[in-house]
């Protein structure tokens, strides 16, 4: 079983302890404890920790929401997503070990009688801890509309006061620069900035947390990272199913706020960094925000939006009985983003995002520039391809001659996919990931209040135009359901400098997770 204060051979002490660590006497409440969000992530990935003896051993967890419910119906609920395919009884044990360990509370949100009711239940709790000393993590598995009054509520009614607490708070962090700024400033009322956890899933990803390594544990990655090597950057989130009936609420963000504004920019900060003085939270964090300073606000001219419609027998996003018929909100967005500093200057960082696509896929692409011209004109390009999800590899794109007596140069790659490289290691999923970075107090994978702040002055002068407050709204291509998106994006990309490789000359590796 392992430990949480087990260090081995190559590790980085400070990316793993960087806080104090919740040891004994812990106690966890999850509010929404009845939503999707709870039941499809926060506790499948709080009963993975707690399997895995991640969790402090005399851990419990509260469930708080609005719903009434008796004890066993909120245990079905919170294990219905919990995975044991094939009947393990090891698993089946710890499952109900895990039911025992959890309880649940019901009441408002907006009220202080509801939450002093949920203070009495958990100090009927810690009365059998043996130290006076408590730790209280509360987790806001809540809309942003709610943020606010649980924040105030739980600093007023349920804060412990000889102990540490620490609050995780969802996205989406406002619509725009001076909603997030309102958001901030109201959350800080109540919480310091060192006590508060935002989370971003994408950060707790393992190819996302591996990029820190591939740039700053390898020379040979290290020394190719500029714009005197790199001619473009896609980053791109591809899903290939639609709203399908929950178009509603996506029509109110839409495909930007939804994925690039936070998802894709963590990423891109990350992938363009400079190299932090430590592996500490804020070390880390310090140039995340370094780098996203130095990015403008993104131009209409450098934008391409697309909303898809119906086709192979799926229902355009108009279709959907949840989306306004006149709707013009982009269910596909390219957008180009500039670095203007001494690293990248000059070199063109795509991010792409859509939605009912032809797969589903996130990767990062670095295309290298051209080889010297002469004996090796027109050659593919280099390519370095980082696969977020699904099957996470890292592929390098390199030219090599082809076996035998002909001279003839070929394009083959090395190919890092982790299921086939480490074949007896489980990748743990984002949310288990975060969540025992917020016990060990860990702050750098999560969002700082300022990172936040130049995140939206990036996004939020294209949004405002997108949304009709400067102007007619733009009216998003149309592209086909299951379609790699509008026919525009190729002339899009290619104008930025990118060369797509011939068919016939290179197919993309894939791996065939049937085999594994």
């Amino acid at each position: 079983m392992a430990s949480m204060t087990r260090t081995r051979s190559g590790t980085v002490p400070s990316m793993e302890i960087s806080g104090q660590q919740f040891k004994d006497n812990t106690l966890i409440v999850v509010f929404g404890a009845s939503g999707d969000l709870a039941k499809k992530k926060t506790y499948p990935a709080l009963f993975g920790l707690y399997r895995n003896g991640y969790l402090p051993k005399d851990v419990h967890i509260v469930g708080y929401a609005r719903t009434k419910m008796d004890q066993e119906e909120y245990q079905t609920r919170t294990t219905s997503y919990i995975k044991n395919p094939n009947d393990d009884p090891e698993v089946a044990v710890k499952i109900e070990e895990f039911k025992k360990i959890s309880s649940y509370v019901s009441g408002n949100y907006d009220d202080s009688p509801s939450f002093q009711n949920l203070a009495r239940h958990i100090e009927a709790i810690e009365k059998s801890y043996k130290s006076s000393e408590i730790n209280r993590l509360f987790y806001l598995a809540l809309p942003p509309s709610v943020f606010v009054p649980v924040a105030k509520h739980v600093k007023e009614c349920c804060y412990a006061a000889n102990g540490t607490n620490r609050i995780i708070v969802e996205k989406p962090f406002g619509k725009d620069l001076e909603s997030c700024r309102l958001l901030l400033s109201s959350l800080k009322q109540s919480w310091k900035e060192e006590e508060t956890y935002r989370i971003d899933h994408y950060l707790g990803k393992e190819m996302v947390k591996n990029l820190l390594v591939l740039r700053f544990a390898n020379v040979a990655m290290g020394a190719a990272w500029d714009k005197h090597s790199i001619s473009n950057v896609q980053i791109s989130f591809k899903e290939p199913f639609g709203t399908e009936g929950r178009g509603g609420y996506f029509d109110e963000f839409g495909i930007i706020r939804d994925i690039l504004q936070n998802h894709l920019l963590q990423v891109l900060s990350i992938l363009t960094m400079e190299r932090p003085v430590s592996f500490a939270s804020e070390d880390i964090r310090d140039e995340k925000v370094k780098v996203l300073r130095a990015i403008p606000p993104i131009k209409r001219e450098d934008v391409l939006l697309g909303q898809y419609v119906g086709a192979n027998g799926k229902p355009g996003y108009l279709d959907d009985d949840t989306v306004p018929k006149d709707s013009v909100c982009p269910t596909f967005a390219a957008t180009t983003l500039w670095i203007n500093n001494e690293r990248w200057e000059g070199v063109p960082f795509i991010l792409k995002a859509g939605k009912a696509l032809n797969e589903a896929k996130v990767e990062i692409r670095m295309q290298f520039k051209d080889v010297t011209q002469g004996i090796f004109k027109d050659i593919s390009r280099n390519e370095l391809v980082i696969r977020i999800q699904p099957s996470e590899a890292v592929y390098l794109k390199l030219n090599a001659k082809t076996p035998g007596f002909a001279f003839r140069a070929i394009p083959t790659e090395m190919d890092l996919t982790y299921k086939r490289r480490f074949t007896d290691t489980k990748i743990p999923e984002a949310y288990e990931a975060l969540i025992l970075d917020a016990l060990q107090g860990d702050h750098s994978n999560f969002v700082r209040d300022d990172e936040l702040d130049v995140a939206w002055k990036i996004f939020t002068p294209i949004l405002h135009w997108i949304e009709g407050k400067e102007g007619p709204c733009p009216r998003p291509l149309p592209y086909p359901y299951g379609s790699r998106g509008p026919k525009e994006l190729d002339n899009f990309i290619g104008k930025l400098g990118y060369k797509r490789a011939a068919k016939e000359e290179y197919s993309w590796p894939t791996t065939n997770l049937s085999n594994l």
